[in-house]
């Protein structure tokens, strides 16, 4: 009687523990929604993207000497005990972003003989010096003059005028290349130079001057066909100086017009930096004079992504308010924020007036007869919506919808767009359907690995979440070839890979949710696999964690610690599939308890989310603030309702 006494006062204390966390994080939420209903949280990447700020003022000659002092301070503060930069917190060196950042806090004013420079030169030269750079760190210096163009890849921009039938165009590479691949083929046409007003240079981070020994260009993929692309290579530096100066100005003018309908205001190019960053100076490069709007729109567009706290400072690589809002609104409803209510109301009119309906973007060149409705990632970004934004959106508005009609064309909509971005094979994409013309990577300009967008399991699993959350009798083949697809996608151990979250967590996560939501048998084989993975991951504090070096093979067990974001998904994986009784999950529920901290999130350095796996990671900061509050709510309704059955698709 005393152990049972003891059992049911802990248990108490625990729901009493479990009810003050999720209240308190709830009404944090609250408060920290924008007036017109939306949520938006920083978005970090690595050193590269203020040191590129930094670097585009001096290209520019438009020096602002607070503002890149404070971005100074920044990039002193995340640099490595290696003495680099890494990609991610604690991660090893990376040598081009470390290349970049050297730079950058020499353009600044750095002593190149200060000790946080020395250190870093160190670990430059230890790696064979800053010839061994990538592409686009390549091009960075080639544009400054600090390294000769014959090192970078050729680009023509008269590829601009190739046919869609040509091998390559820009139909057949991602979003993010596009935008970012046409303001620079201007740029490697004119080749301008930086005006570099305080004539800094780095040939102390040379072994051999790249001038008398030019860099050579890598094969990206050890291949025979990326030998014989780099061949074309040289066929093209030979070729390219004696092509018709008539057709390189028609190029160039059809890049111009490109860009011109997809500058996206304020949002920028694509939304992202690099294209925003390339599309400045690419109009800079064409005698933009300073007042011209479409210049001023672009710079813009690139001050919105500044974070400025104190004396501190860095850039965004976008911005995430919609994809921000349709999670935090998950995680908000789920903790019982009423539906009807102004918190739930609010951003799902907000997020209602950025449906895509009257654009067609680029997806539409492999998909001509299916209509626009879906969402984008950023406040703005019409050209380019992605499936995974839209089915996060859509299922948010079918848990709440109730007896309301309003959202029914918007849902309607959204489903029909996202089983028309269905690719043969039956996964998607996140931005485009068929995007798999995987001989480019063997192209040398390609050494970011992240040419291409292909179909992945955790953006097809949040499609089937949706399809059949919402019973839609359209997505009823969709959803079948869907599950096909994740089932010849499953890892050797059970996982499922995650492209956008990391990594193998994220991806049985979502996986899981989806199987659960077209009605997968719990004790189906794909299930108990996922779901012994997910228990071999769990670490000895209750937690789970995954590091960004497990986009190596050879590292894809590492982890350095536990997160709250990670724990999250295991935990939401988990119960998707019926283990809320589990210890395992008691002891993860445990661990959010006890990480539990009195300000707005959870504490988390670490990065859980990935742009191009193994090359650009991303620190959500609102990933261990909604995360947890919905694993938490989650366990409290399964655990207090008696009931292993989770109704949604996430």
């Amino acid at each position: 009687m005393l152990s049972t006494a003891w059992d049911q006062t802990r248990t108490e204390t625990r729901d009493d523990a479990i009810d003050a966390v999720i209240a308190q994080t709830r009404d944090v939420l609250r408060r920290r929604q924008a007036a017109d209903g939306h949520w938006v949280y920083e978005l970090e990447a690595d050193a590269t993207i203020p040191s590129e700020y930094i670097m585009l003022g001096h290209y520019l000659g438009e020096i602002e000497p607070e503002l890149e002092q404070k971005i100074a301070r920044y990039l002193r503060a995340i640099q490595g005990r290696h003495g680099g930069w890494p990609l991610f917190y604690e991660g090893d060196i990376d040598l081009s972003a470390t290349v970049k950042a050297y730079f950058a806090l020499k353009l600044v004013g750095d002593d190149p003989e200060a000790p946080h420079m020395r250190r870093a030169r160190a670990a430059i030269l230890a790696q064979g010096g800053a010839s061994n750079c990538n592409v686009f760190t390549r091009i960075a210096l080639a544009l400054f003059g600090l390294m000769p163009w014959d090192a970078v890849p050729r680009m023509p921009v008269e590829m601009m005028l190739l046919p869609s039938s040509a091998p390559f165009n820009l139909d057949r590479v991602s979003y993010w290349s596009r935008t970012v691949i046409v303001p620079l083929l201007i740029l490697m046409a004119l080749k301008p130079r930086a005006r570099n007003p305080r004539g800094v240079n780095l040939d102390e981070l040379f072994v051999t001057s790249p001038w008398d020994d030019v860099p050579a260009l890598r094969n990206p993929t050890g291949s025979p066909i990326g030998q014989l692309f780099l061949l074309i290579d040289r066929v093209l530096k030979l070729v390219e100086p004696v092509l018709p100066q008539h057709a390189r100005e028609r190029a160039i003018a059809a890049a111009v017009e490109w860009i011109r309908p997809r500058l996206n205001g304020d949002d920028g190019l694509g939304g992202i930096f690099p294209a925003i960053a390339n599309t400045v100076m690419a109009y800079d490069a064409l005698g933009y004079p300073q007042q011209h709007p479409d210049l001023l729109t672009a710079k813009s567009a690139l001050r919105k992504l500044l974070v400025v706290d104190g004396d501190s400072a860095y850039c965004q690589p976008c911005l995430s308010p919609v994809w921000d809002t349709s999670l935090a609104l998950h995680a908000m409803v789920e903790a019982g924020e009423p539906n009807d209510g102004p918190v739930v109301s609010r951003a799902l009119a907000w997020l209602a007036e950025r449906q895509i309906t009257d654009v067609i973007g680029d997806w539409a060149s492999t998909r001509p007869t299916t209509r626009p409705g879906g969402w984008a990632f950023q406040y703005r970004n019409d050209y380019y919506p992605d499936v995974d934004d839209t089915a996060v959106v859509a299922m948010v508005f079918d848990r709440v919808k109730g007896d309301d009609n309003r959202y029914a064309e918007a849902l309607a909509r959204a489903s029909e767009w996202i089983i028309g971005m269905q690719s043969a094979n039956g996964g998607w994409g996140a931005f485009d359907a068929e995007n798999t013309y995987f001989i480019l990577n063997h192209i040398p300009f390609a050494d970011h690995r992240a040419l291409l967008d292909p179909p992945t399991a955790d953006v097809s699993a949040r499609c089937i979440s949706m399809l059949a959350q919402s019973r839609d009798p359209h997505g009823r083949d969709a959803i079948k070839r869907g599950l096909a697809f994740l089932r010849r996608e499953q890892e050797a151990d059970g996982s499922w890979f995650g492209r956008w979250g990391t990594n193998y967590i994220y991806g049985t996560w979502s996986v899981l949710c989806a199987l659960n939501a077209a009605g997968v048998d719990r004790q189906a084989p794909e299930v108990r696999r996922a779901v012994a993975f997910l228990l071999s991951r769990q670490r000895a504090d209750g937690g789970w964690g995954e590091d960004g070096a497990t986009y190596w093979l050879e590292r894809r067990s590492e982890c350095k610690a536990s997160t709250p974001s990670q724990t999250a998904w295991a935990l939401l994986g988990l119960m998707a599939v019926g283990e809320v009784g589990r210890p395992e999950v008691e002891r993860g529920i445990d661990y959010l308890l006890a990480h539990a901290r009195g300000g707005e999130r959870w504490p988390e350095d670490w990065y859980t989310a990935v742009g191009f796996p193994a090359v650009f990671y991303l620190r959500y900061h609102g990933y261990a603030h909604y995360f947890p509050l919905w694993a938490l709510a989650r366990y409290r309704n399964l655990t207090r309702s008696r009931t292993s059955r989770v109704p949604y698709g996430m």
